[in-house]
């Protein structure tokens, strides 16, 4: 182990190589707190071919290694095992921005660029690159695909898969795969860079990557609903559908009870609207065109949403300040719940269409076994994708029962989403989190082609052992 330690140092400066002990501990917890596990050494490269130079060195070694990014992920796929076996790789440091096309609409960033460095940088050409995440000042593009992140604009631009042309990768000989190419259409075999995109480092080291960009939006109309359930709220949002097509940008949803307790956590957010209700929806609406119409259209069609008695009250933004005042109430909702306590949470997805019949049956199903459970629900309903999060409301002993019941409460909020053609992860990803509990919900022909893969690109099993397989 020493001599790859110092192998390490020679190929990287000895600045770079972190030891063991309190100079890895940053790099060694999740952000959660959940999981927490001990590196032989941190490695810190600042290019490519550093990256390469490290793998090839743990490969000579059979030493594993962690990739980590941003360290913002909640499924405990970017942080060590305990034992000091493994060699945690920091991609921090690999920050450029090598190249923006605006002509072409593409970005080309190194893998430890933050999503905002990201995002100014398009921004900077009168682009948008418009991946959202409430982690944007930390998170780092490379976690984002390994993760293959959503966010709260998949309803109209799509998750990381759809916003990535191409990728630069480090394969586990530390060989270089260079498919950084900026092209919508190549038809010349298997599109190699959709097996890294959700792989959570375990098949390569993403090093760098093409990403689209989009006409940067010159207006934008927010709004807060009061709505009478979730079944209006789904059909309100086919109305904004069918009559603001591609406008319509976000779409959130986000229970009372989540509401309430946002209020009661974070200072920095008011109650927009008087009216209480079950569900609150947020919308936005959003045009390249500055003069374009944007609030007399979502006026129009809350006129019809409250004719239709879906809509029971509405707050539209008449400022930038307001609209963002407004974003926050669904942002710091994460935040809430951690100041709150500890919470079972999930993050599922189902066909748009199921998500009044998924909230029915699951809260059915938790408040018989569980009585006085509390469901502190939110997410992207515009695709199907809710945070569904479980607590006792009184807190205290009833909730470190309920806690200690994970495994029970998991197996009631996945099997309902299951039996909906749903998924027990939308974007979160497996990690070690759900590395077995996925196990009950793919077909083993599904496991066997996922193993069979990583048998092919990873042969000895170095990137990221026990790790969403």
């Amino acid at each position: 182990m020493q001599s790859l330690i110092d192998n390490l140092r020679n190929q990287l400066g000895d600045a770079h190589v972190l030891p063991a002990g309190p100079a890895c501990a940053p790099y060694e917890e999740d952000w959660r707190g959940r999981y927490r596990g001990e590196a032989l050494c941190v490695a810190r490269p600042a290019s490519t071919e550093e990256v390469a130079a490290v793998v090839r060195a743990c490969a000579e070694a059979g030493v594993p290694i962690v990739p980590q990014g941003g360290n913002t992920g909640l499924v405990g796929a970017g942080v060590p095992h305990a034992g000091r076996r493994e060699v945690l790789l920091s991609l921090s440091r690999l920050n450029r921005i090598r190249a923006v096309d605006p002509v072409n609409a593409t970005l080309t960033a190194e893998a430890g660029c933050t999503l905002v460095v990201v995002q100014e940088a398009a921004r900077a050409q009168g682009r948008l690159f418009p991946l959202s995440l409430a982690s944007e000042g930390s998170c780092q593009i490379g976690g984002n695909l390994a993760a293959n992140a959503g966010g709260v604009q998949v309803l109209r631009y799509g998750n990381m898969r759809e916003l990535t042309l191409g990728l630069e990768v480090v394969l586990a000989d530390g060989r270089i795969w260079d498919g950084l190419r900026g092209l919508r259409k190549d038809n010349t075999g298997y599109d190699l860079k959709q097996l890294f995109v959700g792989s959570e480092g375990t098949l390569g080291v993403i090093t760098a990557a093409v990403l689209k960009l989009h006409p940067l939006p010159a207006t934008r109309s927010v709004a807060w609903l009061a709505m009478a359930d979730t079944s209006a709220a789904m059909d309100f949002l086919s109305l904004l559908q069918g009559r603001c097509g591609e406008r319509l940008s976000a779409f959130e949803i986000v229970s009372a009870e989540a509401h309430e307790l946002l209020l009661a956590r974070m200072p920095i957010c008011a109650r927009p609207l008087q009216t209480r209700a079950p569900w609150y929806a947020l919308v936005e609406l959003a045009d390249g065109d500055a003069a374009s119409p944007l609030v007399s259209l979502c006026e129009r069609v809350l006129e019809e949403g409250f004719g239709r008695g879906w809509v029971l009250d509405a707050a539209l933004a008449q400022s930038e300040a307001q609209a963002e005042a407004l974003w926050a109430l669904r942002e710091n909702i994460s935040e809430a719940q951690k100041k709150d306590g500890i919470s079972i949470k999930h993050d599922i997805s189902v066909p748009v269409s199921a998500i009044p019949t998924f909230l029915e049956r699951a809260d059915t199903a938790l408040q018989a076994a569980f009585p006085g459970v509390r469901i502190v629900a939110f997410g992207h309903a515009g695709d199907g994708n809710l945070h569904y999060n479980a607590s006792m409301r009184e807190g205290g002993e009833a909730n470190t029962a309920l806690v200690a019941r994970t495994a029970e409460v998991n197996r009631i909020v996945h099997d309902v989403a299951a039996s909906l053609n749903g998924s027990i992860s939308a974007e979160h990803g497996l990690g070690q989190l759900k590395r077995e509990e996925i196990r009950r919900y793919k077909s083993p022909l599904e496991l066997e082609l996922m193993a069979r893969i990583k048998q092919a690109l990873d042969p000895r099993g170095l990137f990221n052992p026990g790790k969403l397989l």
